[in-house]
């Protein structure tokens, strides 16, 4: 019997899969031929100089920072669209209990189109820890979201604190 979440390899076959032998259907397009075109269009060759070979840029991007990360997260939770078990890994204190009852009154939950992060900032009161807030766009409606990160001794990130803004004036009943 199969483990669920094996981490061991699997053995992996020797030989390749069977080929399609199925005459009802067809065998696929029929190959290319290459473009007939004149010298004087094709572009000039390149020197085989290493020196003067040209080489793709690299488009590196830059790293994803952990505010971004945590209030996506956050957001995906807080609107219903993940269960809030799924930060359990990344809560550390009363974090979690506080995002459990966070997400039980659904306050980023909209009936219209769904909410995003519009905008973050962030304060760094001392080393390892960030103070972040988020602007979470839903419509022509902006709600707040505020939420502390603490560096782990394992250089990870984690969510200590969680706080929504107010409820709207017609969620509460007023």
């Amino acid at each position: 019997m199969n483990k669920v979440m094996s981490r061991t390899a699997q053995p992996r076959p020797r030989h390749r899969p069977p080929t399609r032998h199925d005459t009802r259907r067809p065998g696929g397009a029929p190959p290319r031929k290459p473009s007939v075109r004149s010298k004087r269009d094709m572009p000039p060759a390149a020197p085989q100089d290493a020196s003067t070979a040209r080489t793709a840029p690299e488009t590196t991007q830059p790293p994803v920072r952990p505010t971004d990360v945590f209030a996506e997260r956050l957001l995906a939770v807080l609107s219903g669209q993940r269960p809030v078990h799924w930060m359990l890994r990344h809560t550390v204190g009363r974090a979690y209990d506080d995002l459990a009852l966070l997400a039980e009154r659904g306050p980023l939950r909209t009936r219209g189109s769904r909410p995003v992060v519009h905008d973050i900032g962030y304060y760094v009161p001392s080393e390892g820890t960030l103070e972040v807030f988020a602007r979470i766009a839903a419509g022509d409606r902006l709600r707040a979201l505020a939420f502390r990160l603490e560096l782990g001794q394992d250089l990870r990130w984690r969510c200590a604190a969680v706080e929504t803004g107010p409820r709207p004036a017609a969620a509460q009943g007023v």
